[in-house]
């Protein structure tokens, strides 16, 4: 018999454990999937949402009237909204800029007020959506900011719920948890949970898009929303959140953004799971670990919300091969894709933001069509040059011309006088030197649709495989005419 709750709250957790046996056939230990997408809000978020809620209201932090304010990637705000107002609070959730559009109409349709900002910015800069939510909290009277990345509560609530739960299910049979890394929250809290009622014997595993810093990669942005620690190259002081305690986990697992996309992808199609993509980060992390394992062992892998809040990004065909992570089928087409064009173009050349003017046409003297990215400087790329992080475009022609008539001199910083990047308000007569941005499309996509990216203002176009740019095709090379 269905259960009967007093208030939607109270359906917060016990969620299920489904055998993922499609994507586990063949493998020696059992997969099962903790299904965090039916809790009520859509997400393992709800769980943290209620327990800081109530954790406030105990410790005199949240009083009646008062507004919850919060930085989120979506979820926790969603669970915040539902919580909050079912409670009588305001709610203000400051989102990413970078999330799923189809989250911040979730957190509306829930009563909450919405607040855009960046996080592709240094963590000092006013405008990061950290400092932006925190001036909304000492402007606004008895405001209270949840703080997940810090509050305690957020672990605590898994300890109290997701651990007990998942060890009642398997009858203490669990012998791996393996969940994604986003404040940490999740994995610290069911993980050592589970550590410590198996006497030490369950081994835990973060899963962790392959750039994460907390997997040890270089923090460079990646495509899978929620998860991982992502480090601006022009941030002072890198802080992790109290919440996560990296003792716990056993193990990091760094998934690719194909890997973990096409997984999410997947569980829909052949589980009947329409996920998220972190919980294809968490499913292709669990299959790894499930093919070293034997019989004896029993995975357990959490999957944190809903493929609904991601229907224009990783179940969008659209999406996906806009930012090079689906190429053709068929052979036809795959021979009029953009790939067919690359062997001609030679090597990507990329221009830090950084560099000075003379350091810019030294690049590009290497660039057979003469017009390059800029983008963030960073000291080393080990996993390329992330779409994201392209803030502009420079121009041979356009730099030895600026030379040429002294309208810049080789020293002279790229951004100009002030030594902005081009995402900045460029600072004096050397910010014409920076273009816009190129056009970006992914490898499979067709000469046509780059030619139709160029529109009339743009001279090349910036192709990505796997969400990060691999080469600049010009008008010329892409063919057609004018």
């Amino acid at each position: 018999m269905a259960a009967v709750h007093e208030s939607v709250l109270d359906a917060i957790g016990g969620t299920p454990l489904f055998r993922l046996a499609r994507l586990g056939a063949g493998l020696p230990a059992p997969i099962y999937a903790k299904a965090e997408f039916l809790n009520i809000g859509g997400s393992v978020k709800d769980r943290a949402a209620l327990s800081m809620v109530l954790a406030a209201e105990r410790d005199g932090l949240l009083r009646p009237g008062g507004t919850i304010v919060e930085a989120t990637s979506g979820n926790t705000g969603i669970g915040l909204a539902i919580v909050g107002r079912q409670r009588g609070y305001r709610v203000i959730a400051g989102v990413s800029d970078k999330s799923a559009p189809e989250k911040s109409d979730i957190l509306r349709a829930y009563g909450a007020e919405v607040v855009l900002a960046p996080t592709a910015v240094p963590a000092e800069d006013p405008a990061h959506l950290f400092n932006v939510v925190q001036r909304l909290v000492e402007e606004i009277p008895g405001a209270w900011l949840a703080n997940q990345y810090d509050n305690l509560a957020n672990p605590d609530a898994h300890v109290r719920t997701t651990g007990p739960e998942i060890w009642e299910q398997t009858g203490g049979r669990v012998t791996h948890f393996v969940a994604g890394v986003g404040t940490g929250g999740t994995v610290t809290g069911t993980g050592g949970y589970l550590q410590q009622v198996s006497g030490g014997s369950v081994t835990v595993i973060g899963a962790d898009p392959e750039s994460s810093m907390y997997g040890g990669g270089d923090g460079s942005p990646w495509f899978v929303e929620s998860i991982g620690h992502f480090l601006h190259p022009g941030t002072v002081e890198d802080r992790w959140p109290q919440a996560y305690r990296s003792e716990v986990v056993d193990a990091f697992e760094r998934i690719p953004d194909r890997e973990s996309l096409l997984t999410a992808r997947r569980l829909a199609r052949e589980e009947g799971i329409l996920a998220g993509p972190s919980s294809g980060t968490a499913v292709a992390a669990a299959l790894r670990v499930a093919r070293r394992l034997g019989p004896d062992d029993l995975v357990v892998v959490l999957l944190p919300d809903s493929g609904r809040s991601y229907l224009s990004k990783v179940h969008s065909d659209d999406w996906m091969r806009q930012w090079g992570f689906l190429e053709a089928e068929a052979e036809s087409e795959a021979a009029n894709s953009l790939r067919s064009l690359l062997a001609g173009a030679g090597p990507l050349v990329a221009v830090d933001a950084g560099a000075t003017v003379g350091e810019a046409l030294e690049a590009l003297r290497a660039v057979p069509d003469g017009v390059a990215p800029v983008v963030l400087a960073r000291a080393a790329r080990p996993y390329g040059v992330s779409a994201t992080e392209v803030v502009g475009s420079v121009s041979r022609a356009v730099l030895a011309a600026a030379l040429a008539d002294g309208g810049a001199k080789p020293g002279d910083p790229l951004g100009g006088p002030s030594g902005e990047s081009p995402g900045d308000s460029p600072g004096g007569p050397l910010g014409a030197l920076l273009g816009p941005a190129l056009p970006a499309v992914g490898v499979g996509q067709s000469p046509a649709e780059a030619r139709a990216a160029l529109g009339g203002a743009h001279e090349a176009v910036l192709v990505l495989v796997d969400g990060r740019a691999v080469a600049v095709l010009s008008r010329a090379r892409l063919g057609g005419g004018a």
